[in-house]
């Protein structure tokens, strides 16, 4: 499930549950959308209350930065649990995206 809250210019994104093949096409597609209506510079995923992730996730998170690049903007996460955490460490994502305290 995703929430989301757009302030100057940052779009923080809330994910929750878990974040799948089949939650990722409909999040992806969301969240396109989203960041062409509010015009954001900056991608902000509020992990706190995501329980799981796989490669699709992984697949999300990229794709969206090349999307944030192209545009000038960035993408940072905050709060991903201990399992998650582990999944950005392996897959080298915290090279690409700013980890928020």
């Amino acid at each position: 499930m995703l929430c989301y809250e757009n302030r100057k210019n940052t779009l923080t994104v809330r994910l929750t549950g878990e974040l799948d093949h089949s939650a990722a096409t409909s999040i992806r597609r969301e969240l396109d959308a989203l960041i062409m209506q509010t015009g954001a510079k900056k991608l902000v995923f509020d992990l706190k209350a995501l329980d799981f992730m796989d490669s699709s996730g992984i697949g999300l998170i990229i794709g969206r930065y090349k999307l944030m690049a192209q545009r000038g903007g960035s993408v940072a996460v905050r709060g991903p649990g201990a399992r998650i955490d582990k999944i950005f460490r392996m897959a080298g994502l915290y090279q690409l995206v700013e980890r928020m305290a």
